[in-house]
C-alpha cells in the first residue's frame, strides 16, 4: 500500500497543479491508503519543524532560503500547507517509489494544532516554537490549551533540540525538565516598555506555581523579561540574542551581526531571530546567514506594496482572530511619520472555517491610532460596522473615521487626490478583496 499511496499522491499533485487546487488533497488520499506512510518514508538525518501561534510562514521561508543558499538541498512547504494532509503531500511528492525523501533538510511549518499528529511520525530532530498567544478563539481557545497540545508533540521527540523563545514565558516552560534546549530572545531596548502594550497580559500568572509574575519590562503581549518570586521561574539565558534594535533606521543585532530590516517591526524581528538561531545551529556560517536576511523579501505576500490612483500605498496582512498581529500591524503605522490613511477591513472572519465572532476585535488596541498622523480612518467590509462600534470606544481625537461597508466605494476613497500614503490591514482571507481594486506593484515583508 505504500507504494499506491506515493504513486496516487504524485498523481493527484501533477493534476492539482494543472487545475490551480490546493496542495493537501494528495496527501488526504495518501493516509486513507496508508495510514502510516508517514512513518514508513526515508527522511534525511535533518527533520527541523516550526510551530506556534505566529511567524510560522515567515520564519519557514527565512530558514529555507539560508539553508539553500549554503548549498544543502531543502524539502519545505512554500506552499503553507501545515497540517498533517499537507506535510504528507509534501513528502511524498519529494520521496521516491520507494519512500525516499531526496534532499539534504526537511524543514516543516507544522499548524500548532495538528503538529502532535505529525510528531507522531515524523520525529523532528529541531523543534522550533516561535510564540502563543491568544488566537483564533473558536478554534484555538486560550494559548495555554495550545500548550497542552503542543506539549503532546514536544513529548513524542525526546531526542529532539527544543529551540525556544525564551521572551514567552509560555514557550519558556517547554524547555523545563529538558536537556537539549537553546533559548532565543531580545534585549531590553529603546521599544520595551514597563506595561504591555496589549489589553490583556495571557501570561499574568506564572505557568508553574500560578502565583503572580513580575515582570522587569515588555516587549509586547506578555512577551519580555518575567520573573516569579514565589516558584522561581524566570526568562533564562539566551544563546542567540537581539542586542539592538533600531526600527527607524531599519537595522538589528544579533549577537555580534548586523542585519538590515525590509520591514521595520518588532514582530518581523523574532521571526528572523528565529531563523538565525535555526540557521546557526544547522551549521550555517554567520556570513552567510546575515547576507541572506539583510533585507531580506518574503515571497508569501504578507506586505504587498500597490497604488491606489496616484497615492502609494501599502497592504499589511494581520491575523484576524489575533489581536497581537493586529496591534503589531497597527504599531508600524502609528511610527510612520508622514500624513496617511488607514483602511481596516474585515469581511470574512476566517478562510479556514466559517464563523462571524468578533469579539477578538475588542481586543485590539486601536487606541493607539489616536497618537499617529492619519488624516482619516475608513473601516469596511462586511463587518465594517462591527468595527464602528469598537471605534465609538476608542476616541480618535480629530481623526475622522469613516465607516463604508462597500469595498468598491472604499478602494474609491484610497485613490482620492491628494490621500496621501495609503495602508491597508486585514487578513489573508480578505487580502485579495483590496489588491484586485487597486494595482499592485511589489510584494514584500
Amino acid at each position: 500500500m505504500k507504494l499506491l499511496a506515493i504513486l496516487v499522491s504524485k498523481i493527484l499533485s501533477f493534476a492539482g497543479k494543472l487545475l490551480g487546487r490546493g496542495s493537501s488533497l494528495p496527501g488526504k488520499f495518501a493516509l486513507k491508503l496508508c495510514p502510516n506512510i508517514l512513518s514508513r518514508l526515508t527522511l534525511p538525518g535533518s527533520v527541523i519543524a516550526v510551530t506556534g501561534s505566529n511567524g510560522k510562514t515567515s520564519t519557514v521561508e527565512m530558514i529555507a532560503n539560508v539553508l539553500t543558499a549554503s548549498g544543502k538541498k531543502v524539502v519545505w512547504n512554500k506552499e503553507g500547507s501545515n497540517q498533517i494532509e499537507g506535510v504528507t503531500t509534501l513528502l511524498l511528492n519529494h520521496a521516491n517509489l520507494f519512500g525516499k525523501v531526496k534532499g539534504d533538510v526537511v524543514l516543516l511549518e507544522s499548524d500548532e494544532r495538528y503538529a502532535r499528529h505529525t510528531m507522531k511520525y515524523i520525529k523532528a530532530t529541531d523543534f522550533v516554537i516561535t510564540n502563543l498567544y491568544r488566537d483564533q478563539l473558536t478554534r484555538n481557545a486560550h494559548a495555554f490549551h495550545i500548550y497542552g497540545i503542543i506539549k503532546d508533540a514536544v513529548d513524542m521527540i525526546p531526542n529532539a533540540r527544543l529551540v525556544l523563545n525564551a521572551d514567552d514565558p509560555i514557550v519558556r516552560q517547554f524547555g523545563v525538565g529538558r536537556e537539549n534546549v537553546v533559548y532565543f530572545g531580545m534585549d531590553q531596548n529603546a521599544y520595551s516598555s514597563q506595561q504591555t502594550d496589549g489589553m490583556y497580559n495571557d501570561c499574568y500568572y506564572c505557568p508553574v506555581c500560578k502565583k503572580p509574575l513580575s515582570y522587569e519590562f515588555f516587549h509586547y503581549a506578555h512577551l519580555g523579561k518575567y520573573t516569579c518570586e514565589s516558584c522561581g521561574y524566570s526568562r533564562p539565558d539566551t544563546t542567540y540574542t537581539v542586542t539592538q534594535m533600531d526600527l527607524k533606521k531599519g537595522m538589528i543585532c544579533i549577537n555580534d551581526d548586523e542585519i538590515r530590516l525590509s520591514f521595520a517591526s518588532r514582530y518581523n524581528v523574532y521571526n528572523l531571530c528565529a531563523a538565525y538561531t535555526t540557521s546557526a545551529l544547522a551549521g550555517v556560517d554567520k556570513k552567510c546567514i546575515t547576507e541572506v536576511l539583510n533585507d531580506f523579501v518574503m515571497r508569501n505576500g504578507r506586505n504587498v506594496f500597490f497604488s491606489a490612483g496616484d497615492n502609494a500605498g501599502m497592504l499589511i496582512t494581520s491575523k484576524h482572530e489575533n489581536s497581537t498581529s493586529y496591534n503589531q500591524s497597527l504599531e508600524y503605522v502609528v511610527r510612520q511619520e508622514e500624513p496617511a490613511v488607514l483602511a481596516i477591513v474585515v469581511d470574512a472572519i476566517s478562510r479556514k472555517y466559517y464563523t462571524a465572532e468578533t469579539s477578538w476585535l475588542w481586543d485590539v488596541s486601536f487606541e493607539m491610532l489616536s497618537k499617529s498622523n492619519l488624516k482619516k480612518i475608513i473601516l469596511s467590509g462586511k463587518y465594517a460596522y462591527d468595527l464602528a462600534l469598537r471605534f465609538e470606544y476608542a476616541p480618535m481625537g480629530q481623526i475622522p473615521v469613516i465607516t463604508e461597508p462597500d469595498l468598491d466605494k472604499m478602494a474609491a476613497l484610497l485613490a482620492e487626490p491628494d490621500v496621501g500614503t495609503v495602508y491597508a490591514i486585514t487578513c489573508f482571507s480578505d487580502k485579495e478583496k483590496i489588491l484586485s481594486r487597486v494595482k499592485v506593484w511589489k510584494v514584500g515583508e
